[in-house]
């Protein structure tokens, strides 16, 4: 592994081309039929050049593409035509059909707009997927606001900051979608509200995003919770903020330098330049229960906190602090509301926590979003452009 910057990273595609091409090798010698996920537009023309996301795979392996437009965010038609209009011959060539997502309203009043896209086009349109309401799939990057909690009434009431580089924030979907959890991401500018529970997130720069938390005033915010009797979790970059200081000599996350923490656990983080990336299960001391997760991080955490470890690792380690108070608790594992959260949430004070199947929530959405792709795309065509036969056209499709 390794952290580049945007310009490293363009000069590194052309190795990372090779790697994802031996990888589709490898996956064509084992499936019949290789479905590619493009990432943002392709028609990115400051990134065309070494792109291995879009086009240019789909020119490397010499494969089919069908576009997709979000009509949910307004000038679908547009966003369509223009996609096309930027691409190169070859590649507008390679686009077989084309999909509007998100729509919301009377298909029927759509179809005009399909009958002139398809005329100005030259390409047919393969199906208008409807939005979902309530469909919950995990972001890629930023969070998304509609999914917060916002139950009230005798729920635990979670607050996270949502730190300018916040990463990983996929760890508090769990927390989201549990019935007896309110949970508010807290922007910039807004007042610390009262809570049971606050959780310090990742950070992709922790020092930087420690400086903003506290311009905002929320370090002393943060204390005030604790006093108040409030529960505190830090999770990997959060962990880090809660000691005494965070250390970034070979300029990890940013320029090299120390920064003060939250002084709240004793004990002191060095970033390292080997990134640490390991699968992890292990068993939540407090309550005795087990827990899984992931670790990413460079940080190095040393202090007489970690000598009451929160969580004791299947491989023989300890990880992370819980203070003698009982009332902190950091880790460095990701992910830990996804296994059992009735027992960190039974910590934080909800004595009823009821148990929570992330994974059968997971699969249900998948299954939701599987039906309605094959409800409403013309699978015939799809199927033939995979090589596949005897796939039905969607009601209301011709083949």
């Amino acid at each position: 592994m390794a952290d580049l910057s945007a310009r490293d990273y363009h000069a590194y595609k052309p190795q990372a081309m090779q790697a994802v091409l031996e990888s589709y090798r490898r996956l064509g010698e084992r499936y019949q039929a290789i479905v590619v996920e493009g990432a943002g537009s392709p028609a990115e023309i400051n990134l065309r050049e070494g792109d291995i996301a879009n086009m240019g795979f789909a020119e490397t392996v010499d494969c089919p593409v069908i576009l997709l437009g979000d009509i949910d965010k307004g000038g679908v038609f547009a966003q369509l035509v223009g996609t096309l209009e930027l691409l190169s011959d070859s590649e507008r060539k390679r686009v077989k059909g084309l999909v509007i997502n998100k729509f919301r309203g009377d298909p029927q009043l759509l179809r005009p707009g399909l009958e002139w896209l398809e005329q100005r086009t030259g390409k047919p349109v393969l199906g208008v997927l409807p939005y979902l309401q309530g469909l919950h799939l995990e972001a890629e990057d930023g969070i998304n606001p509609l999914a917060t909690g916002q139950r009230g009434g005798d729920c635990l009431r979670v607050v996270v900051p949502a730190l300018p580089r916040i990463s990983n924030h996929t760890d508090f979907d769990p927390l989201r979608l549990h019935p007896q959890v309110d949970l508010r991401f807290l922007r910039q500018g807004e007042s610390w509200p009262a809570a049971d529970l606050a959780i310090l997130p990742g950070s992709k720069n922790v020092r930087a995003d420690l400086a903003w938390l506290k311009r905002q005033g929320w370090d002393d915010a943060i204390r005030r919770h604790l006093r108040y009797g409030g529960k505190l979790i830090g999770i990997c970059g959060g962990l880090q903020m809660l000691g005494r200081a965070v250390h970034d000599p070979h300029g990890v996350e940013g320029a090299p330098g120390s920064s003060d923490g939250l002084g709240l656990l004793e004990l002191e983080t060095v970033l390292e330049q080997e990134k640490q990336l390991r699968n992890v299960s292990g068993v939540f001391l407090p309550a005795g229960a087990a827990v899984s997760g992931y670790e990413i991080h460079a940080g190095v955490s040393t202090g007489p906190a970690l000598a009451h470890a929160a969580i004791r690792l299947d491989d023989g380690r300890l990880d992370g602090a819980v203070s003698l108070d009982g009332q902190i608790m950091a880790t460095y594992v990701h992910g830990l509301f996804e296994r059992n959260p009735e027992c960190l949430l039974r910590w934080a004070g909800l004595d009823d926590a009821q148990a929570l199947d992330y994974d059968a929530l997971r699969r249900e959405a998948f299954q939701r979003l599987a039906d309605c792709v094959e409800a409403h795309l013309d699978m015939g065509s799809i199927g033939r452009l995979l090589g596949a036969t005897g796939l039905p056209p969607a009601k209301g499709q011709s083949t």
